[in-house]
């Protein structure tokens, strides 16, 4: 039997989170873990009142907290999604087809961004493209793996920021990475608040400083507006 374990990093997600459980009920071939990194708001007690498994990490850290949920998760195929993103409808199908072809080691899903204007379509587009042509899938596109990977390749490395480019970078040596077509649907919070220019140019800072060896920490400062 095939099972997902859908692992949910969470800090102050309380505006955001029931949607997204709403949306993944767990049952006997799906499990969901919420890993949470020390919230101050009412995240926590609704994730209990839904009955959710919750765990609480030492460390907060999107990375940290995923590897934590790894450790505990009892399905053979992980699926790191983040507190703000609906998952497609026939999710479990979509993941589980895929793996009937044993090349294939892992994925993630085409982007949707939760906001009208016409400038996110293109980053929409970009983003697709990029997965597809280029088999580099982000977090937001909700990274699944076979679990024994996984747990062969040590997990995430424990980085404040890029630590999804540098998992699927390793990813890519074990097998084929596939990009489903379906989409996930992610809050647009972050472009409303910056703004579509100022966000994607960000966004490529970002990448280029990792490529050029500027220290993750520093990164993370830069992304955060510091």
């Amino acid at each position: 039997m095939t099972k997902i374990s859908i692992i949910i990093p969470v800090l102050n997600e309380a505006k955001v989170i029931m949607k997204t459980l709403e949306n993944i009920r767990s049952h006997q071939d799906v499990e969901v873990v919420v890993v949470d990194g020390g919230s101050q708001d009412k995240t926590v007690q609704l994730v209990q009142d839904a009955g959710v498994k919750i765990i609480h990490s030492a460390q907060a850290g999107r990375s940290w907290q995923m590897n934590q949920g790894a450790l505990l998760a009892t399905g053979n195929i992980l699926l790191f999604l983040h507190a703000d993103t609906i998952l497609p409808q026939e999710y479990e199908a979509l993941i589980v087809n895929r793996f009937s072809d044993s090349k294939i080691v892992g994925g993630a899903f085409e982007l949707k961004i939760d906001l009208p204007q016409f400038s996110l379509r293109l980053v929409e587009t970009l983003v697709n493209w990029r997965s597809r042509f280029f088999s580099l899938p982000y977090g937001d596109q909700s990274i699944f793996v076979k679990a024994s990977v996984f747990r062969e390749m040590g997990g995430f490395a424990n980085l404040p920021i890029m630590e999804d480019f540098e998992f699927i970078q390793r990813l890519k040596k074990h097998g084929k990475i596939i990009i489903v077509p379906e989409k996930v649907i992610t809050s647009g919070r972050r472009w409303q608040k910056l703004g579509v220019i100022k966000t994607t140019w960000v966004n490529q800072l970002i990448i280029v400083g990792y490529y050029l060896g500027i220290s993750p920490i520093t990164l993370a400062r830069w992304y955060r507006g510091k």
